[in-house]
């Protein structure tokens, strides 16, 4: 049995869901998606390149095409920057990830894949995107949101090479990435969120290249309970539950509900995740992004 606590005042209970939970088939989407809830996603920070023989990246067919001046800029001064003596060192990576920044000063002809199959982290390998349905493929499509730092935002079908960047890099003349794209993806992104419940994902530093209206956005983080009821914040497995929760999210329908980001919507979001999930809930206010906290029971 678990506990939801929402706003501190009400109480669900529960059984939690198995490690490796699959939505029954009969929870997962079935009508037209509407695209009612956002899950932000970072990408990893490994990628896997394309097999030989694939088209390169067209930015025209990308998501957002209104980004294409900055994904331009972006990538044209990772070139020049990949193509330097300090590429390395202005990169923040080591001797051994050589050949991949070698392969950023050819990026335009590389061969492209679908960014769900690029990304291949460990939140991507519990998400498991290869064994949805096609309807859950196309929930996804629509709710799923990846950070990047040379693209700015992807859907999961959006097809780019393997490439190596960090968000928390300062990219030569383009500067601080998190904030180039700060002020893109504000603009870009304003329609799509609307109005509807965002549950990010994100990693701090992505998290500051779009800063979502917080009063429609929990963040997601996660905490492992002792048995004593002891907790601590989980870290690198914090991906692999977060990749978790958004598969369960695109399985069970929630992704595809029409769920707000007001405190009603929240509250019957937070009902129907509490029959699957132990979980607690800070509410977001007009000024600052609520909390989503999944308890992992230690067993």
């Amino acid at each position: 049995m678990f506990r939801v606590r929402f706003a501190g005042t009400r109480t669900y209970w529960g059984t939690p869901a198995p490690r490796n939970y699959t939505a029954p088939r009969s929870y997962t989407a079935s009508r037209g998606y509407t695209g009612e809830m956002l899950i932000l996603l970072p990408p990893s920070e490994g990628k896997t390149p394309a097999p030989a023989g694939n088209a390169p990246v067209c930015f025209a067919d990308l998501s957002f095409p209104e980004l294409t001046a900055e994904r331009e800029s972006v990538l044209e001064e990772l070139t020049v920057v990949s193509s330097g003596p300090d590429a390395l060192t202005e990169l923040k990576v080591g001797a051994s990830l050589a050949a991949e920044v070698e392969r950023n000063t050819r990026l335009l002809t590389e061969p492209a894949q679908p960014a769900i199959r690029t990304y291949t982290g460990v939140l991507f390998e519990a998400l498991d995107y290869a064994s949805f349905s096609p309807a859950e493929r196309d929930a996804a499509h629509w709710s799923l949101l990846i950070s990047s730092a040379l693209w700015g935002i992807l859907r999961p079908e959006d097809a780019i090479p393997a490439y190596r960047l960090s968000m928390g890099v300062k990219l030569g003349s383009v500067g601080a990435l998190a904030s180039f794209w700060k002020g893109a993806l504000g603009t870009a992104l304003e329609s799509t969120a609307r109005d509807q419940l965002i549950l990010d994902c994100r990693s701090a530093a992505y998290a500051k290249s779009w800063v979502t209206p917080p009063s429609q956005t929990l963040a997601v983080r996660v905490e492992r309970v002792a048995a004593d009821g002891s907790r601590k914040v989980v870290s690198h497995m914090a991906k692999h539950y977060r990749g978790l929760f958004a598969r369960y999210l695109i399985q069970s329908g929630l992704a595809a509900r029409p769920i707000d980001g007001s405190t009603a919507g929240i509250a019957e979001f937070l009902e129907a995740v509490s029959e699957d999930w132990s979980v607690e809930c800070t509410l977001p206010t007009a000024r600052k992004a609520g909390v989503l906290t999944l308890l992992v029971h230690e067993q």
